[in-house]
């Protein structure tokens, strides 16, 4: 199961590094950088249900909405930072 509780991580000095690593990136190394983030993040959680748990909740669905067909959709182009240039 995916924790989505509150937790005491530095949230503010997590973030600041994440825009960190994408400064001086152009948009597609900074789209190339956040899917490699992901799968290394993946390959840590390691449990397919959590990550599909964490994909829906990251898409803002409820989980039980998300097992609805999604055929015909088209899936969006991810944005990149404004400060990545």
């Amino acid at each position: 199961m995916l924790n989505t509780q509150v937790t005491t991580l530095p949230y503010d000095d997590m973030y600041e590094a994440l825009i960190e690593a994408h400064q001086g990136l152009s948009t597609e190394q900074s789209h190339v950088m956040n899917a490699r983030l992901v799968l290394l993040l993946s390959n840590h959680i390691g449990d397919l249900a959590v990550l599909k748990q964490a994909y829906q909740l990251a898409r803002g669905q409820d989980a039980a909405a998300s097992q609805q067909p999604q055929a015909g959709k088209r899936a969006i182009t991810p944005v990149a930072p404004t400060h990545a240039a």
